[in-house]
């Protein structure tokens, strides 16, 4: 049995099909396997027997698994009438028989059906497109139907069908196409959910079903189906055997969304992005095999292998027409690092009256680990905390003053790396509680030598920072060895074990999947949780979406918060003396800024739109909504371009090296910047544009300043000048350790 505990809050393990395509009434029918069905029933006995809170499956269980699974597959309320749910009320609460007698008939019956209401919705979407819509009419379409009660009968939702495609329609129109072009365009879109109903099969419908009774235990335990699993192992080592490309669907085909540096098809020179896979062979010289309007996955499967064996890809470049000149290319597999997650640096130099600050940056998107590699005795193990180490040892030698470490967005990860990765700041001491099912509570230490950095230090956090986030965080600040900055987190405050099924059940022929577990729960040093709570910045930036909208809060059976007594630790500094000025000094600067400025306008704009259930399908009235938010958009433009101009005459040697390089002012309006004006909706499909044209917008939004981190190292820098000018302020914030250096 693999016994890793992991802390991760937002991985995404939803079935294919719950993204949910379409399908016409000749969708194959799916039936459950013998291999599922075991795999059920061994579920069953560890979630009922092994979890943290573990719940009878019993026929209360039955009931809240069969509401899980009709919010999995229709949460919109867009194939599902009343007649339907009465249907499937049959099996209600005898979900539970269905597990423990192996026999899945039920829930797979259930899916069967919405296949077919897919295709039957579908075709009549598909139907409206001849006639055309009158939008001089005062209507409106209700596009969240998340609380909204099922659709009595076919003629209530046809008539919500027929909404949804009037605001599909005139979202096209505003942009200025022609009915033809909105015509062909949406056809074609409905006919690709079409193709790509029918390539579900068995393995998403069992996940699906079983993704819907693991969180109706708690919310973060979830099945992974092989395939699930094996990407979740890909996403925690950070590697994968393969040709180095990231891969994304264009309509029929399986195209290159982004080329990994230093892979095999980086290294041949001759793929580029955009381009599609036509075909795929195995080994030099063969045969290959068409895989136009194959699932993604299927295709990634087909280019992923054993390194050092060969791949053969035949591909039409991006330029080409569906007719054009294609060419084809073998190339050897190797391990490939997928770096895009992986720990980085920067530096941030921030004016400070004459002096200059350096403020290092540490960018930590998740807490990413080698298991497999770790237990085989590998040396060269990837590991969050290793890397961090290395790129802590290259800014000390770069002569900066002070450390953001940059959490935001970071979900989790191991349980072992955020301890680890606290160590390298705190030395020896206990990081987190971990409290078992059985009442057991184990205190995880750091087990470092030396600080591998002591110098002033600040955690920048939002709502997404999560579990391994939150830990690392939390015990940075009991000790009080930085400043926490930026939004609440998320409030994950439990440990998962992935368990192989396999193992379990002793199967040598089969794969019977994982599951990810929750077994324990964890506490901060002092005594608190997160759980629910998250961790309180010291210093609060605006929070960009509510606890009641996105993080535990959000979950209706999450665990409640609790406490437990607080270990035996030593606090490194007190910056509770110090906190009030550096809120200050941070709210004088951003009020000046115009960026914060209107950051927080596009925020109060976003809350607003939020508790917006309907939209208009008036032209005037959508077309005048368009027009005001081009006009701001093209305000602030303005307003950037004169800061630009302005700002050519001055030095550029006084700007912060981010500031340098992307040639802005910490203090411009950006566009693709936090709290910039978004681009114009153009009402199209992540498939339906250039991917080209799409990557290149995605890598100017990240070549923007960002502002939110620089204001991060403008507060640590206000604190390293603070108490370099204050000798008494030095003596109440740091009277704990002579070590800790403060340059």
């Amino acid at each position: 049995m693999r016994r890793i505990l992991i802390a991760l809050a937002l991985v995404s393990l939803i079935a294919v099909a719950q993204a949910k395509p379409a399908a016409d009434a000749g969708s194959p029918v799916l039936k459950p396997t013998p291999t599922q069905a075991e795999a059920a029933v061994w579920s069953a006995r560890f979630l009922t027997r092994f979890h943290y809170t573990p719940v009878p499956l019993d026929k209360a269980m039955s009931e809240k698994i069969f509401d899980n699974y009709l919010e999995s597959l229709d949460g919109e309320k867009l194939f599902f009438t009343e007649a339907d749910i009465n249907r499937f009320g049959a099996s209600r609460d005898k979900l539970d028989e269905a597990i423990y007698n192996k026999d899945l008939a039920a829930p797979f019956a259930i899916y069967n059906i919405y296949l077919q209401r897919v295709g039957e919705r579908v075709a009549y979407a598909r139907s409206l497109l001849a006639k055309g819509f009158d939008f001089s009419a005062q209507e409106s379409y209700r596009f969240d139907r998340a609380k909204a009660p099922w659709p009595k009968d076919d003629a209530e939702i046809e008539d919500q069908w027929r909404q949804r495609i009037k605001n599909d329609w005139l979202r096209l129109k505003l942009t200025g196409k022609s009915d033809k072009e909105i015509r062909e365009t949406l056809d074609k879109r409905y006919a690709n959910y079409l193709d790509r109903v029918h390539q579900i099969n068995s393995e998403d419908v069992f996940q699906t079903f079983m993704n819907a009774y693991a969180t109706a235990i708690e919310p973060h335990t979830n099945y992974l189906g092989p395939r699930a699993s094996e990407n979740f192992d890909i996403a925690m080592k950070l590697s994968v055997e393969g040709i180095g490309a990231v891969l994304q669907r264009d309509n029929e085909y399986t195209a290159i969304r982004e080329i990994v540096p230093g892979g095999p098809a980086a290294i041949s020179g001759k793929i580029q992005v955009g381009d599609r896979i036509l075909g795929v062979g195995q080994g030099a010289n063969s045969a290959l095999q068409d895989v136009i309007g194959w699932r993604l996955d299927d295709v990634v499967d087909k280019i992923r292998g054993p390194r050092d064996t060969v791949v053969r890809l035949e591909v039409l470049p991006a330029d080409a027409g569906q007719d054009g000149k294609s060419f084809t290319i073998e190339l050897v597999r190797k391990k490939v690092t997928t770096e895009a997650q992986a720990a980085k640096k920067s530096v941030i130099e921030v004016k400070d009256g004459e002096a200059t600050r350096r403020i290092g940056v540490i960018s930590l998107p998740t807490f990413y680990q080698d298991f497999e590699a770790r237990r085989r005795g590998d040396r060269d193990y990837k590991s969050a905390t290793r890397d961090v180490e290395r790129l802590l040892g290259e800014l000390k030698q770069e002569r900066v003053d002070g450390v953001v470490v940059d959490l935001r967005n970071n979900g989790g990860g191991s349980l072992s790396e955020a301890t680890d990765l606290t160590g390298l700041f705190i030395e020896r001491g206990p990081v987190v509680q971990v409290r078992n099912a059985a009442g057991r509570v184990d205190v995880e230490n750091s087990t470092s030598r030396t600080m591998a950095w002591d110098g002033p230090l600040a955690v920048v956090v939002n709502r997404v920072s999560a579990s391994a986030s939150e830990i690392f965080a939390a015990a940075i600040q009991d000790y009080g060895r930085g400043i926490i900055i930026g939004e609440p987190t998320f409030g994950k405050g439990t440990v998962q074990n992935l368990v192989d099924l396999d193992d379990v059940a002793q199967s040598e022929s089969t794969s019977l999947g994982e599951l990810k577990m929750t077994i324990a729960q964890f506490f901060r040093i002092n005594g608190g949780s997160t759980q629910l709570r998250g961790v309180s910045p010291d210093i609060s930036f605006p929070i960009t979406i509510g606890a009641e909208e996105f993080g535990e809060s959000s979950y209706n059976n999450a665990l409640p918060w609790t406490s437990i007594p607080a270990a035996r630790y030593q606090p490194l500094a007190d910056l509770s003396a110090i906190v009030p000025q550096l809120i200050t000094r941070h709210e004088q600067r951003t009020a000046q800024s115009r960026d914060w400025k209107n950051f927080r306008e596009d925020l109060a704009d976003a809350r607003k739109l939020r508790e917006e259930k309907t939209v208009s399908l008036n032209e005037a009235v959508r077309r005048k909504e368009r027009d005001e938010q081009e006009a701001k958009r093209k305000a602030r433009q303005a307003e950037t371009d004169k800061v630009a101009a302005a700002e050519d005459s001055k030095d550029r040697k006084e700007k912060s090296d981010l500031q340098a390089k992307r040639g802005a002012d910490a203090d411009t309006a950006v566009e693709g910047a936090e709290g910039a004006v978004a681009l114009q909706d153009d009402g199209l499909q992540a498939d339906e544009r250039s991917i080209r044209e799409d990557v290149r917008r995605e890598q100017a939004r990240k070549d923007k300043p960002d502002f939110i981190l620089i204001e991060a190292a403008h507060i640590l820098a206000d604190e390293i000048a603070l108490v370099r000018a204050d000798t008494k302020l030095a003596s109440r914030v740091l009277p704990y350790s002579a070590t800790f250096r403060v340059n």
